[in-house]
């Protein structure tokens, strides 16, 4: 048995972080993004942002239809945080590049 804590510890830090992801995953497509680059986005920013600034993200209100870049950056500009408007600019850039050389 005391072999067995380390190892569920461990899985229960892992779960953890599983949470903020995939909420703020889900929060990026329902902002308008699409799924590929919102799971790229969230896997790079979850471990750059606070749990409030994922939740302000993740809050972000439900797009009609898919956003170009330009707005969803509008989007995170109005949360008027500069942190969120870098990590998110930057996470974009790179998952887009990721996209466009594979």
């Amino acid at each position: 048995m005391r072999r067995a804590f380390p190892l569920i510890a461990v899985l229960v830090l892992l779960a953890g972080c599983a949470v903020p992801e995939a909420r703020l995953r889900a929060g990026l497509v329902n902002a308008g993004l699409s799924r590929t680059l919102a799971a790229c986005m969230a896997e790079r920013m979850v471990d750059r942002l606070s749990l409030m600034q994922l939740r302000r993200i993740g809050d972000l209100p439900r797009a009609r239809a898919a956003l170009s870049m330009a707005e969803f950056l509008r989007r995170l500009r109005s949360l008027r945080d500069p942190e969120i408007l870098a990590i998110g600019a930057s996470s974009a850039a790179a998952c887009e590049a990721r996209r466009l050389a594979g």
